[in-house]
C-alpha cells in the first residue's frame, strides 16, 4: 500500500512538472451582428465568411482576433480584392479597425460597463480617399479585437461567386487568412433608399469637433458638411438640415451649387444616382421666407423632398396653439410645402391637427407600445389620416425605448427583448431592427433627432439622454485621431447597422412589390413578434433577410415583367403637397433660429464557417 501512494505521489509530481503549453494568438471570420468586445469575446475558428447580396447593395463581416497568452503587436490587414465574374476593388472594399468606446454609466438597462466596438477607423477613408491609421494597432494578450469589412457590389457587377481573402500580418511572423466568398443575385437595390430619412445633424457641433471653435464660417462649415452628407447617403441615409442657417434666404445660387448634386442625384457616392430624400424648411417663420423657399424648391424640382416642421411633440416640444399657428401660417403662404409633426394618433385626433400635417411622426412606443392607450399594433389608428392624398406615416426611436431620465429602464428592456435602439451597449440586432417595425407598421420614412450630438467628444464619451449614443452616430475623422490631411465624417458601427435595416426594407418592399406581401410580412413578425420585443439574435435576422431574398427571385426569375426593386422610390420621392426631435430632444419651424446648443448633450479554406446574411 505504501508503494502504492509513493507511486501516486510521482505521478502527481510529474504531472505538476509538465510544462503549460500558452494558448497563441487567434483570427476568425464572423458575421456583422456580432459585437466583438475586448473582455467577453472568446476565440473562434472560422476560416470563411459567406454573403449574398444584390448589385448595388453594400455587404459586411468582420475578421476578429484575440491575443491569446501572448497578444499581438503591430497587426496589418488587406483585402486586394474579391474575385469573380469581375473584379470588385479599390473604393468597393474597404477595411476598419474597430476602436473602443469605455461606457461608464450604462444605457438604462441591466449591462455592465466597460467597452464596446462602435468607432470604424478606415484604412482608406471612403470619402477622401487617403491613407488612415487602421493600421498597425496591437491586441493586448487575453483581450479580442476586429476589423469591420465593407463590399459594395457595383451595380453593373455581373451576378456569380467572388471569392477574397483577408490576410491579417504581425510582428514576429504571424500570418493568418480569412476566405470571404460572395453570391451575388440577379437583382439591383436602388440607390436612393425607399425608406425615405430625416436624420438631423447640428452644424455647429460639426465646427467644434474638427474646428475646434464656435464661430466657423459657412466657407469653413460646408466642404465638412458635404462630407457628412455624402458618408449619409452611402449609409442610405439623408441629413435634411445639412446647410448653415444663416444667413436666411442663404445665396440660392451657392446653395444650388453645394447641395444640388445631393438633392439631384449627381453627387460623387458609391450608390450612383443615390439623393437626398427628404430637405427641411431652415428659415424664419414668415410667409415671404416660406414662399421664396417653396418657389426655389418647385423650380429646381425639390419640392417633393421638401418639408416645414410645424412642431415637436406638442405640449412638450411644443404647444397646441404653436402647432396651430404654424401649421396655419405653412397652409396659407406655401400650401404646396409638407409639413411634419412628431406626434401620436391621439393627439392628432383629438386636437384636429390632422388638416393641417402631412407627415406625421409618432415614437416607435406609440405604434406599437405597452402603455395605456398605445398597447399592441397602432396602425390602423391611422387610417383615415393616411386617407388624405399625400398623407405619410413616418416612425422615430429615441431615448423614450431605454429610458430618458438618469437611472430609469423601459422595463421592456429585457433579456432577448427590448426595443430597437442606437445604442453603442445594446446588441447589434437592436440597431437594425428599427426599419423592419417600420415596415410592419406601414411606416413610409424614419426620423432620427440627431447625429452629431456628442461629436466633439465621440472618441471616449457620448452619454447623453440616459443611453450611450443616443444623438451621435459619426466619429469626427480629423487628422489628428486617424491620420491623413483631410477632416471627414467616420461612421459607427452602429450606422453600418442602420443601413443594413435600410436595405432589408428594400428587401421587404421587393417582395411586396413582387406580389406576396403576406410573405413579406410573416418573416418579418415571426422574426419581430413586437416593437417592444426585438431578440438580441443576429443570426435570426440574417436569416430573415435570406428568405426574403430567395423569395424575391422566386417570384421574379425568367418574368420580364416583374417590377424593379424599389420602383418608383428610386431615383426620386413622389412629389406630395418636418426633423423634429423626441419629447426630450425638442425643435419645431418656430423655434428654427434659436441659437444652437454650445455642446454635449444639450444638443482560408477547411475550417469552420461564418455564413452571414449581409
Amino acid at each position: 500500500m505504501l508503494a502504492i501512494r509513493l507511486f501516486g505521489l510521482a505521478c502527481l509530481s510529474l504531472s505538476v512538472a509538465w510544462p503549460v503549453f500558452a494558448a497563441g494568438p487567434s483570427v476568425w471570420g464572423e458575421g456583422m451582428m456580432v459585437k466583438v468586445r475586448p473582455d467577453a469575446t472568446a476565440p473562434g475558428s472560422a476560416t470563411e465568411v459567406r454573403l449574398t447580396a444584390a448589385r448595388n447593395e453594400f455587404v459586411s463581416f468582420q475578421v476578429a482576433l484575440h491575443g491569446g497568452d501572448t497578444g499581438l503587436q503591430g497587426v496589418r490587414a488587406r483585402l486586394p480584392a474579391l474575385e469573380g465574374p469581375m473584379t470588385l476593388t479599390g473604393p468597393d472594399v474597404t477595411l476598419y479597425r474597430q476602436a473602443l468606446l469605455t461606457t461608464r454609466p450604462t444605457s438604462g438597462f441591466e449591462q455592465a460597463a466597460g467597452q464596446w466596438p462602435d468607432g470604424l477607423v478606415p484604412d482608406t477613408d471612403e470619402v477622401a480617399g487617403e491613407a488612415r491609421r487602421a493600421f498597425p494597432f496591437d491586441v493586448p494578450a487575453g483581450e479580442a479585437r476586429a476589423l469591420w469589412v465593407d463590399v459594395h457590389v457595383p451595380r453593373d457587377a455581373p451576378p456569380g461567386d467572388y471569392t477574397g481573402t483577408v490576410t491579417v500580418e504581425a510582428d514576429g511572423g504571424f500570418q493568418r487568412q480569412v476566405t470571404a466568398r460572395l453570391t451575388v443575385v440577379d437583382a439591383v437595390m436602388p440607390s436612393t433608399s425607399s425608406l425615405s430619412s430625416a436624420f438631423m445633424l447640428s452644424a455647429p457641433q460639426v465646427c467644434r469637433a474638427h474646428l475646434g471653435r464656435e464661430d466657423c464660417s459657412p466657407r469653413e462649415l460646408q466642404p465638412l458638411l458635404a462630407r457628412y452628407q455624402q458618408l449619409a447617403l452611402e449609409h442610405r441615409l439623408t441629413l435634411p438640415n445639412i446647410f448653415p442657417r444663416r444667413p436666411w434666404p442663404p445665396s440660392w445660387s451657392d446653395f444650388d451649387a453645394t447641395w444640388g448634386p445631393y438633392l439631384d442625384g449627381t453627387a460623387p457616392t458609391r450608390l450612383s444616382g443615390a439623393r437626398m430624400t427628404s430637405l427641411e424648411y431652415g428659415g424664419p417663420p414668415t410667409p415671404e421666407d416660406l414662399q421664396d423657399f417653396t418657389a426655389h424648391m418647385r423650380e429646381r424640382g425639390w419640392l417633393g423632398q421638401a418639408y416645414a416642421s410645424i412642431g415637436d411633440e406638442p405640449p412638450y416640444g411644443s404647444s397646441f396653439e404653436e402647432v396651430q399657428d404654424t401649421g396655419a401660417l405653412v397652409r396659407r403662404a406655401a400650401p404646396d410645402l409638407r409639413t411634419m409633426l412628431t406626434t401620436n394618433s391621439i393627439k392628432l385626433k383629438t386636437h384636429a391637427l390632422g388638416p393641417l400635417v402631412d407627415i406625421v411622426v409618432p415614437l416607435v412606443n406609440h405604434l406599437d407600445g405597452t402603455e395605456p392607450g398605445f398597447v399592441g399594433d397602432q396602425s390602423a389608428t391611422y387610417t383615415e389620416f393616411l386617407a388624405r392624398p399625400g398623407a405619410e406615416l413616418w416612425a422615430y426611436q429615441s431615448c423614450m425605448s431605454h429610458g430618458c431620465a438618469p437611472g430609469t429602464n423601459m422595463p421592456e428592456n429585457l433579456p432577448g427583448a427590448g426595443w430597437p435602439s442606437y445604442m453603442v451597449d445594446r446588441s447589434a440586432a437592436k440597431a437594425r431592427a428599427m426599419e423592419w417595425v417600420t415596415f410592419l407598421q406601414g411606416g413610409t420614412g424614419e426620423l432620427y433627432y440627431e447625429t452629431v450630438g456628442m461629436l466633439p467628444t465621440a472618441w471616449t464619451d457620448q452619454f447623453c439622454f440616459n443611453g450611450n449614443g443616443d444623438g451621435t452616430l459619426f466619429y469626427p475623422g480629423t487628422p489628428a485621431a486617424i491620420g491623413g490631411t483631410t477632416h471627414v465624417p467616420v461612421p459607427s458601427l452602429r450606422l453600418k447597422l442602420i443601413r443594413q435595416g435600410m436595405q432589408d426594407y428594400e428587401w421587404l418592399k421587393a417582395v411586396s412589390d413582387a406580389g406576396d406581401p403576406d410573405f413579406a410580412r410573416r418573416v418579418a413578425r415571426e422574426l419581430i413578434p413586437s416593437a417592444s420585443r426585438v431578440p438580441d439574435d443576429g443570426a435570426a435576422f440574417d436569416a430573415a433577410r435570406l428568405r426574403l431574398i430567395q423569395r424575391y427571385q422566386e417570384l421574379t426569375r425568367d418574368d420580364p415583367s416583374a417590377p424593379e426593386m424599389g420602383g418608383p422610390s428610386d431615383p426620386s420621392p413622389t412629389p406630395t403637397p418636418g426633423p423634429v426631435e423626441s419629447p426630450a430632444h425638442g425643435g419645431p419651424v418656430a423655434a428654427l433660429e434659436a441659437k444652437a446648443p454650445t455642446g454635449g448633450c444639450g444638443m482560408s479554406g477547411g475550417g469552420p464557417v461564418v455564413v452571414a446574411g449581409g
